[in-house]
C-alpha cells in the first residue's frame, strides 16, 4: 500500500507541476492578480506531494520491502540502516526522484524566501521551475518509475547496494551535488522570467545572486566530497580522474563560478547583461547535459548509472527543447538586455571579464574532451581516448592567466583604475610569490620542478594581492585596527573566495608533482623505507562486516625512531554481489598523508601492497572549503535581507491590486 501512495503522490505532484507551469504565467500576462498569488501554493504542493512520494520510497527500503523491484535491485536483508537509506538515491530511479524533488525543494525556496520580489516576477519564475518539473517528472513516471512492483512473484531477499556506494561519503555526495546541479535552475528560471518582461536590472541581478551562490556552495561542496570519496575509497590514491562524469559536474561549477561574478558585476555597474543571462542559460544548461551524460548509457564510468536507449533519447530531447527555447528567446528578446554601465581597459570589470573568458576557455577545453570521443564512436570512426594528460596539458597553461588576472582583478578600481597607484603593489606580489615559488621547492623538496614553483607561485601571489587589497581598504579611511572590523561581508567572501583558490592550487600542483608511489611485496616482519618513513607490514587479521567478508593489514610507521600511528587498510569480499573491495588506510597530516591500499595475496604469505606520500593534498579540499564558506559569508549580506516592514509593504500592495 505504502507504494502505491508514493505512486499517487507523483501523479500528484506531476499535476501540480503542470498547472504551476501554465496558470501564473497566465496571469502574469494577463494582470490578473488571483491567478499569480497561486503560484505560491502550487509550489508547496508539488514539494509536498513529492516529499510523501520520497518518504514513501524511504520507507519500502527500510522495511524490506522487496515486492518494489528497485529496492528488491538495490538493498538487502544484511544492508546497514544507513545505507539502506543512502540506497533510495544509489541507482538510477531513485535518484532521479531525489533530482526531481531537490528542484521542487528549491521552487518552495523561492516562493518562501523571495518575498521581496514583485509577484508577478515571482509567478514567472516559478512558472519556469514548473515547466522543468514537468519534464522530470514525466522522465520519472514514464521510463523511471520507482514504485514498479515484483508481484506476484517477489524475491526473498535483494540483491544489495553496489558495495562502492557503501560508503559514508555517498551518504552525503549526491544530495549536495544534486543541490547544486538543480539550484542553477533558480538563476535559469530568474534569466527567463527577466528576458520574457525585457527587465533586465540590477533588481534582477540582485534577487538572482543569493540563489546562484547557494547552487555554486552546494556544487562546490559536492564536486570536494566526490573527490574525497574517490582518494579514499577507490584505492589508487588519485583526487580527480578526469572522469567523463566527473567532468559532468566539473562544467557547470566553472560556468557557476563566471556567472556569480558576472552577476556582482551588473548587479555594481549595469553592464555584463548579456553575458550574464547567457551563462544564467548555459550553467543549468549544462547540469542537464551532465545528466544526460550520466543516465542515457552512453558513458562507462563508476559514477554512471547503467541505462536503456530510451531514457536516453528521452533526456536528450527534454535537454534540446530547454536550451533550444531559452536560447531562442534570448534571440527574440535579446535586443532589450542592454548594459548601461562604462569602464577603461585598467578597471575591475575587465579583471573580471578576462577571467569569465578563461573560465569559458577551461569550460570548452573540458567540454571537447568528453564529448568528442563519444561523437567520434557515433560516427563510426572507432574509439579514442583523451585521458588527464590532455587536460593537465592544457590547464596547467591556462591556469597562470587566470590566476594573475584573479589576484590583481580586486586591487583594481571599478570603472578605471590608474595604474600608476598599483603598479607598485603588483611588481611586489609578482616577486615576492616568484620567490616563494622558487624557494620552498629548492629547499625542502628532493627535486626541483618547474610546474611545482610555479604552481606555488601564483598561489603566494594570489595571497598576498588578497592581504593587500585588505590592507588598502581597511585603511582608506580608519587605522588598520578600526577599519578590518568595519570590512563588509562581500569584502570577506571575495577574500576567502581568492585564497581558497589560492590553496587549491599550491595543493594541486605539490600532490601532483611530489607524489610518491611505491607497490612492494611484503611478508610479516618486512619493512620498505622511502620519503624518510619506514613502513612495516605486521601481518593480517580477520575484519568481517555486516554484508562482507575481510581481511585486515597492519603495517607500523615510523620516522627517524619516531613511532606513527599504524596503517590498517582492508580487503573486504561482499557475500552477495561477490564483489571485492579495496579501502585504504590514512595517515592524515596538514602537510602530507601516508596512504596504504592492501592489494592480493601472494605466495608463501606475501601480500600487494601499495604506499603513498602524498604532500599537501588536503590543501586541495581545505581550499574549497575555504571558497564554499566565502559563499556562505556572501549569502549572509545584509543587501540579500528582507525585513518584516518590507515585507508587509510588499503584501498591502499585492492586496491593493
Amino acid at each position: 500500500m505504502i507504494p502505491e501512495i508514493g505512486q499517487f503522490s507523483l501523479i500528484l505532484a506531476l499535476a501540480a507541476s503542470l498547472i504551476l507551469s501554465i496558470y501564473p504565467l497566465m496571469g502574469a500576462a494577463r494582470g490578473n492578480l488571483g491567478m499569480m498569488l497561486m503560484a505560491r501554493p502550487l509550489a508547496y504542493s508539488m514539494f509536498g506531494f513529492l516529499l510523501v512520494s520520497f518518504g514513501c520510497l524511504t520507507w519500502a527500503f527500510i522495511d524490506h520491502d522487496f515486492t518494489v523491484l528497485y529496492v528488491a535491485s538495490n538493498s538487502n536483508s544484511m544492508l546497514p540502516l544507513e545505507y539502506r537509506i543512502s540506497a533510495v538515491w544509489g541507482a538510477h530511479e531513485g535518484s532521479l526522484l531525489l533530482w526531481v524533488l531537490t528542484l521542487a525543494g528549491w521552487s518552495a525556496a523561492v516562493a518562501r524566501f523571495s518575498r521581496a520580489l514583485p509577484i508577478d516576477a515571482v509567478a514567472r519564475v516559478l512558472s519556469v521551475m514548473g515547466m522543468i518539473g514537468v519534464g522530470f517528472l514525466l522522465f520519472v513516471i514514464v521510463t523511471s518509475n520507482p514504485f514498479e512492483r515484483t508481484l506476484p512473484f517477489f524475491p526473498v531477499d535483494g540483491r544489495d547496494l553496489n558495495p562502492l556506494l557503501q560508503d559514508p561519503g555517498l551518504i552525503f555526495h549526491p544530495p549536495m551535488l544534486y543541490m547544486g546541479y538543480v539550484g542553477f535552475s533558480v538563476a535559469f528560471a530568474f534569466a527567463i522570467a527577466s528576458l520574457m518582461t525585457g527587465k533586465l536590472d540590477a533588481a534582477w541581478a540582485r534577487w538572482s545572486r543569493p540563489w546562484t551562490m547557494a547552487a555554486w556552495i552546494f556544487l562546490t561542496m559536492g564536486i570536494t566530497l566526490g573527490s574525497w570519496w574517490a582518494y579514499y575509497e577507490l584505492g589508487w590514491g588519485g583526487w580527480w580522474f578526469w572522469d567523463p562524469v566527473e567532468n559532468a559536474s566539473f562544467m557547470p561549477w566553472l560556468a557557476g563560478t563566471a556567472l556569480i561574478h558576472s552577476l556582482a558585476v551588473t548587479e555594481k555597474r549595469a553592464t555584463f547583461k548579456p553575458w550574464t543571462v547567457l551563462l544564467a542559460i548555459l550553467a543549468f544548461s549544462l547540469s542537464l547535459l551532465g545528466t544526460f551524460l550520466v543516465r542515457s548509457g552512453v558513458l562507462v564510468s563508476v559514477h554512471a548509472f547503467a541505462s536503456d536507449p530510451t531514457r536516453g533519447l528521452f533526456i536528450l530531447i527534454f535537454f534540446m527543447l530547454v536550451v533550444g527555447c531559452s536560447l531562442l528567446l534570448y534571440a527574440i528578446k535579446g535586443a532589450a538586455v542592454k548594459s548601461h554601465g562604462k569602464h577603461e581597459l585598467a578597471s575591475r570589470e575587465s579583471m573580471l571579464l578576462g577571467n569569465n573568458i578563461l573560465l569559458m576557455a577551461g569550460l570548452a577545453v573540458v567540454l571537447v574532451g568528453t564529448i568528442l570521443p563519444l561523437v567520434h564512436k557515433e560516427l563510426g570512426l572507432g574509439s579514442i581516448s583523451i585521458g588527464a594528460p590532455f587536460f593537465n596539458g592544457l590547464y596547467a597553461w591556462l591556469i597562470i592567466p587566470f590566476a594573475l588576472l584573479l589576484g590583481a582583478g580586486p586591487l583594481f578600481r571599478w570603472r578605471r583604475q590608474s595604474m600608476k597607484e598599483i603598479n607598485g603593489k603588483l611588481i611586489f606580489a609578482l616577486v615576492a610569490g616568484a620567490a616563494i615559488g622558487v624557494g620552498l621547492p629548492w629547499w625542502f623538496a628532493d627535486n626541483f620542478e618547474i610546474w611545482a614553483a610555479v604552481g606555488i607561485g601564483l598561489g603566494a601571489y594570489i595571497i598576498i594581492t588578497s592581504l593587500q587589497e585588505t590592507w588598502v581598504r581597511a585603511t582608506h579611511r580608519h587605522s588598520f585596527g578600526k577599519g578590518i572590523g568595519k570590512l563588509g561581508n562581500s569584502h570577506w567572501a571575495m577574500f576567502l573566495g581568492h585564497v581558497g583558490m589560492a590553496v587549491s592550487i599550491i595543493g594541486i600542483s605539490c600532490t601532483q608533482l611530489y607524489s610518491i608511489e611505491r607497490d612492494v611485496r611484503m611478508k610479516t616482519g618486512e619493512s620498505v623505507t622511502f620519503s624518510d618513513y619506514t613502513f612495516t607490514f605486521e601481518g593480517i587479521k580477520k575484519a568481517d562486516g555486516p554484508n562482507y567478508e575481510g581481511y585486515k593489514g597492519v603495517i607500523g610507521v615510523d620516522k627517524d625512531g619516531k613511532v606513527l600511528p599504524k596503517l590498517k587498510p582492508e580487503k573486504r569480499l561482499y557475500i552477495v554481489q561477490r564483489m571485492p573491495m579495496t579501502e585504504a588506510a590514512i595517515s592524515p597530516g596538514l602537510t602530507r598523508d601516508l596512504y596504504a591500499a592492501l592489494g592480493e595475496e601472494l605466495d608463501n604469505g606475501a601480500w600487494a601492497i601499495r604506499l603513498y606520500y602524498k604532500p599537501f593534498i588536503r590543501w586541495i579540499w581545505f581550499g574549497a572549503v575555504l571558497m564554499s564558506i566565502g559563499g556562505i559569508i556572501s549569502m549572509l549580506d545584509k543587501r540579500y535581507r528582507l525585513g518584516g516592514k518590507k515585507i508587509k509593504t510588499i503584501k498591502a500592495q499585492e492586496e491593493a491590486l
